[in-house]
């Protein structure tokens, strides 16, 4: 059976999804209630399997391996620690990641 790993989601990526939450329901509330209901669904698919999800780009310059489940147009910023998968951001796949948030 594989493991399963508990899923902690930061205030950041907590704040990060109430804002892009409220963004879509400006124009589309239906379409915000399906997009929360697909990222909701996301994140909980990472207590199973999260290293089926590629290493970050930005990576290459950081000493922590973080990771992102893209449901485009956005990722799910995440890094995996003993049985823990910890979300540090969701952010907009055009917005550049501010590293100074993820740490080093």
């Amino acid at each position: 059976m594989p493991q399963r790993y508990r899923v902690d989601i930061t205030r950041t990526a907590e704040r990060d999804i109430a804002a892009i939450y409220a963004h879509i329901a400006r124009d589309n509330p239906p379409a915000a209630a399906a997009w929360l209901d697909s990222v909701e669904r996301n994140i909980t698919s990472l207590e199973q399997w999260p290293r089926r999800c590629p290493i970050i780009p930005e990576a290459a310059e950081l000493e922590v391996e973080y990771r992102q489940l893209v449901d485009a147009p956005y990722r799910t910023i995440f890094r995996i620690v003993g049985a823990r998968v910890i979300i540090v951001r969701v952010i907009h796949g055009a917005q550049l990641l501010d590293l100074d948030i993820l740490e080093r």
